[in-house]
């Protein structure tokens, strides 16, 4: 009875959609959602909103911190900042920086210091003696005249009292920015939470100032203290500003963000629960008061969300709420994003923030750490408080309605139905059409959602289990074993032998190879289609391969053909120098053998040794037997590099890119002695060196000493201007191909030219062969290139050799090239502080992105460097 159970459809399809739920929702949960998260970022890419164009920002970002000086900055300059601002008309002030701790000027610690001596009445003895207290029925006593210097004293004392008065006054720059603050626009500060259940009850209550913006209209239509439907606690641990600024701002709102498993989905917690007390973010806050709300005005609606105004925000019944994040416009970021010092110092007028809301935040390298989302790959916090308070004011908020989870769940149940009942009533075409459309419209159904309605049902789960439902399904009616056993008849050897004839034809010569193997009985005919098999894997380039063929033939029928003759051979090549591989390897070519010698020949040249593998093809130490030159031989196999139809102009520009390097005669730059070809192998004989690259020299436990850099980098850069003189652009300098002679202390730069032939050179994923750590901004935006681009990545060069890391560096390559294409580069004597100020200018000069600032020729670059090598001497 067991058996019959295991053996039913019905059955089978509901174990799997078990496991897959348990799997889904249970053991691997986190993964699975992350895909959700992918589906919900691609919906948020996908929608189009305007957003509001009452939202500015100020950051305070590198530029500002050059100008204005090393953070913190003194408060009077956020007072001065909050100045122009109400000068200019704006209407709300959002500051994220963070006033926990009281700033106090070294010189009032002396006054209070003395204040406190005045406050004690130490000084008390100096003021004029005052009439003692009159006795009831008592003559009144006579006040002893005072003495001149005693007067002289009293008037100093008091002078002194007025003075210390107005010196902490004057000094006190919390109390200069409060001062701001109370003047306008209104200021919104923040304050963080630990999130938490917390224990027991808080010892000390928050101080008024903070209490003032917790929500006092607070509803609960639907029982959720009952079901803790409530929003996300928090610890007592708490941090606000101090009361001077506290009591001056407008409202405190906390700055909490909740991050989802992906690390790129950030959704805003709108409330947060402080033991019995309900805080507003700081963008709720920020909202409500370009609404001219007050904190009083909020209605929290435990379990929905919240209503601001005549604005009705729906929420998870945590308060979380799915921010949009706008798209940039024509290159333009969706905020005005100003700097700070751009402000202050009056290059942007105040009257641009005219009824503005304006976020204050940082920006600046160290300052803010930037985060991905779903529109941008890195966004500082306060850039995404804009997106997040735009939302508000524009509802532009997604929800998930409260029967999105019994839509997903009847679409889980229909698709277990549809795979126990009704797929193995299908015909297989049928099936699979029924199946991928479904999960189309899965999938494009849950990004519809997203971007027309602001719906979100998470509908990837649904998809992915049709699919792997379907494919569970269709292995199960396969039923492999009795297929293994058909292969053994007539019939099924007949079709192993067309389908190894139809996988042959296609050059899949391995799938050719197990189904020749499965046929049965083998005749000579089988053994001619493995014969010719065989001779295929060799015009692959596949000796090892074609060894085993005909190895296999041999014990069939040793007597069959020349097939001794032929595993021999096949033998011997494999276990020969061969000039690259088959099997779909880059590095791959054609070995040619000397007759009556066993090292293989390319042109004119023995190949003694291979020296490494690069990109496009192998490296060989050769011997010119004519002149007993040794040379080096860097291999390229075009044609599997290439289509057909454009092998022909490759190769040409191959040859023309050769000839051009082979005209370099300059002592830094590697001699080029010979191109040729060898069938579908190119290659170039070149000077041999006896060195090693500058890769090693990278590393921050290896570095070499720093004039011993910059000389390799200024003959790097002379070598570079001569062949830019000459009108050849390199186009993939980095350590790798500068090779360093040890024994005569010499850099040569190699590959001249060979960058050109891969430019057009394409992985199967579509990317451009190498790294682009080291290219110029205009390089990877594909535009043409001049010398200026080989200077930009020897500077980068230089920038890794003297800190060991490199300026510019992503988690992904998109991140990467976005940074060296937008983003400044970290200065180099941030990473090495002992850097001469005249080298970390060159490094600046070097990697500039605007071409009309970077270095014009390499001998600039050069003598700059040498100039500054000198000032070490």
């Amino acid at each position: 009875m067991k058996e019959r159970i295991w053996s039913k459809d019905w059955f089978a399809a509901l174990a799997f959609v078990l496991v897959f739920l348990v799997l889904v929702y249970g053991i691997f949960s986190d993964s699975f959602q992350g895909l959700e998260r992918y589906a919900y970022d691609l919906g948020v890419r996908t929608r189009t909103r305007v957003p509001s164009d009452k939202i500015a920002v100020i950051a305070i970002d590198d530029e500002s911190i050059r100008n204005l000086g090393r953070w913190p900055w003194p408060r009077n300059l956020h007072a001065a900042m909050l100045d122009l601002l109400r000068a200019g008309g704006a209407k709300a002030v959002g500051n994220t920086i963070f006033y926990f701790e009281a700033q106090e000027d070294p010189g009032l610690k002396y006054i209070n210091q003395i204040g406190e001596l005045v406050d004690k009445g130490t000084l008390a003895e100096l003021r004029p003696p005052m009439a003692p207290a009159a006795i009831e029925g008592a003559a009144p006593a006579p006040v002893p005249a005072p003495s001149a210097a005693q007067t002289r004293y009293g008037a100093d004392i008091a002078a002194i009292e007025r003075k210390v008065i107005e010196a902490r006054n004057s000094l006190s720059v919390d109390k200069a920015l409060a001062s701001s603050m109370a003047q306008g626009p209104l200021n919104v500060l923040a304050m963080t939470f630990s999130l938490g259940r917390p224990v027991g009850n808080p010892e000390h209550p928050l101080p008024d100032y903070v209490q003032k913006s917790a929500l006092t209209k607070v509803v609960d239509r639907v029982n959720a203290r009952s079901n803790e439907w409530l929003p996300f606690p928090t610890q007592e641990s708490v941090s606000y500003p101090v009361p001077d600024l506290g009591q001056a701002a407008a409202g405190i709102g906390h700055l909490s963000a909740y991050v989802d498993v992906d690390g790129a989905t950030r959704f805003e917690p709108l409330v947060l629960q402080h033991f019995d007390q309900y805080y507003p973010s700081f963008a709720l806050l920020l909202a409500a008061q370009a609404l001219n709300l007050k904190p009083a005005d909020i209605e929290l609606r435990l379990g929905e969300g919240v209503a601001l105004g005549g604005i009705e925000i729906r929420t998870r019944s945590d308060l979380l709420m799915y921010t949009h994040y706008y798209h940039d416009v024509e290159g333009k970021k969706p905020f005005p994003v100003d700097s700070f010092y751009d402000v202050i110092s009056g290059k942007i007028p105040p009257t641009a923030y005219k009824d503005k809301v304006v976020l204050l935040g940082a920006s600046a390298v160290g300052l803010a750490d930037s985060f991905p989302n779903p529109v941008s790959a890195s966004m500082t916090p306060v850039e995404s408080l804009a997106h997040t308070v735009s939302t508000l004011l524009q509802r532009d908020f997604y929800t998930r309605p409260d029967w999105a989870g019994w839509a997903e769940l009847v679409l889980l149940l229909g698709i277990a139905g549809y795979l126990a009942a009704l797929l193995p009533r299908l015909s297989p075409a049928l099936a699979a059409g029924i199946t991928l459309g479904g999960a189309a419209a899965l999938l494009v159904g849950e990004i519809a959602l997203l971007s027309g309605s602001a719906i979100w049902l998470k509908l990837m789960i649904p998809a992915m289990l049709i699919v792997t439902g379907h494919l569970f399904m269709t292995i199960k009616r396969l039923r492999i074993t009795e297929k293994l056993k058909l292969s053994s008849d007539a019939e099924g050897s007949e079709s192993n032998k067309m389908l190894g004839l139809a996988f042959q034809g296609q050059g899949q010569l391995d799938m050719a190879w197990e189904k020749f193997r499965r046929v049965q009985p083998v005749d000579d005919k089988v053994l001619d289609l493995m014969y010719n098999l065989a001779l295929d894997f060799e015009r692959k380039r596949q000796f090892n391969k074609a060894e085993s063929v005909f190895q296999h033939i041999a014990t069939q029928n040793p007597k069959f053909r020349d097939v001794a003759q032929k595993t021999a051979r096949a033998k011997k090549l494999s276990e020969t120098v061969i000039l690259g591989g088959g099997g779909g390897s880059t590095a791959g070519g054609t070995m040619i053998l000397d007759a009556g010698s066993e090292k293989p020949m390319l042109g004119r040249y023995q190949v003694e040794k291979e020296l490494g593998k690069g990109a496009m093809g192998v490296v060989y130490m050769g011997k010119d037997p004519k002149i007993n030159r040794i040379v080096a031989i860097k291999t390229m196999a075009l044609s599997q590099e290439f289509e057909p139809d454009e092998l022909a102009g490759v190769k040409e520009r191959f040859f023309r890119e050769a000839e051009t390097a082979g005209r370099l005669n300059h002592p830094n730059i590697v001699s080029i002695y010979d191109a040729g070809e060898e069938h579908d192998l190119c290659f170039i004989a070149m000077e041999f060196l006896k060195g090693h690259d500058l890769v090693r020299y990278t590393k921050p436990n290896a570095l070499m000493p720093l004039p011993e850099v910059l000389r390799i980098i200024a003959d790097a850069a002379d070598a570079l201007d001569y062949a830019h003189q000459q009108g050849v652009v390199h186009r993939d300098i980095k350590p790798a191909n500068l090779m360093w002679l040890v024994d005569s202390k010499i850099v040569k730069l190699t590959d001249f030219g060979i960058a050109r032939i891969t430019d057009s050179s394409k992985t199967k994923t579509g990317m451009v062969l190498g790294t682009p750590s080291y290219m110029s901004p205009e390089q990877l935006s594909g535009k043409k290139v001049d010398g200026r681009s080989d200077l930009f990545s020897l500077g980068v060069t230089l920038y890794q050799m003297l800190t060991g890391s490199l300026p510019f560096q992503g988690d992904s390559m998109a991140t990467l090239m976005f940074k060296i294409a937008n983003e400044p580069h970290t200065a180099a004597n941030t990473v090495r502080p002992d850097l001469p100020a005249a080298v970390n200018a060159a490094i600046d000069h070097a990697l500039q992105k605007d071409l009309a600032l970077r270095y014009t020729r390499g001998a600039e670059f050069a003598a700059e460097l040498r100039a500054a090598a000198k000032t070490l001497q």
